[in-house]
């Protein structure tokens, strides 16, 4: 099926911003300020900078709600059951009623550095090819390789993630570490509407509950998920009250 395109010529795409107060390492994240606005609204932000035709924050927390419409941003309301940021993204998609083919882009609410011109060229990239995800990553040090706060994974030669850990993947048997090995994992995800129903009629799997990581669920279904390479530096995420 053919994906609209903008007047840019870029494939058509939506951003859906999922976010909640209840974290663990940094409770009511998203209206913590930087620099006197909200993290929430540096993120929404920074997403309209990307070639998105539609930018929505989905919560299921009447605060973020409020705050995301007083600085004019849309917003989704949603349960606040969900387990992870997928579940909330594809709910939101339900209710926006968009279209099978819509491409959506799930950009982590604790991700205001993201490069927009990173976020638009995944969107084409899943437009262009068979995956039912993408996702981007980059080179990392070898030292940041045990760094349960960093995401690893590793991808086969054709570029489809095999798997994502927060421990130190792959184990390397020798002293000097190959940095060309180890892969950070950047949280930001693609997917068309109609892979986003698939998803969240499926329960959590083992995998997904050990790593506290929801592509594992795609992965343990035996989906595929297409590995893109990001082109600046490792954005800051605000996980600690340090990253603040």
């Amino acid at each position: 099926m053919s994906m609209n395109t903008t007047k840019n010529g870029t494939s058509e795409f939506r951003i859906v911003i999922p976010a909640r107060l209840a974290s663990q390492r940094l409770p009511n994240k998203p209206l913590l300020e930087i620099c006197g606005k909200p993290l929430i609204q540096h993120v929404y932000e920074n997403a309209l900078r990307s070639r998105a035709v539609q930018v929505v924050v989905a919560t299921g927390d009447e605060q973020i709600a409020d705050c995301v419409r007083s600085f004019n941003g849309e917003v989704c309301l949603t349960s606040e059951q969900h387990c992870s940021g997928t579940d909330r993204v594809a709910e939101a998609a339900r209710k926006l009623q968009w279209t099978g083919d819509t491409v959506v882009v799930n950009v982590q609410g604790d991700e205001p550095f993201l490069d927009p011109h990173d976020v638009t060229r995944l969107a084409g990239d899943l437009s262009a090819g068979d995956a039912d995800v993408a996702t981007l990553a980059m080179p990392l040090a070898p030292e940041q390789a045990n760094n349960p706060d960093v995401v690893k994974l590793v991808c086969d030669r054709y570029g489809r993630a095999l798997y994502f850990s927060r421990a130190g993947i792959p184990y390397c048997k020798q002293e000097r570490r190959n940095s060309v090995l180890y892969r950070h994992h950047l949280g930001v995800y693609a997917y068309r509407r109609s892979y986003l129903d698939r998803f969240g009629q499926l329960p959590p799997s083992p995998l997904e509950r050990e790593e506290s990581l929801e592509q594992l669920r795609a992965l343990e279904y035996g989906h595929h998920i297409s590995v893109s390479e990001a082109s600046s530096l490792i954005p800051l995420s605000i996980n600690t009250a340090e990253d603040l």
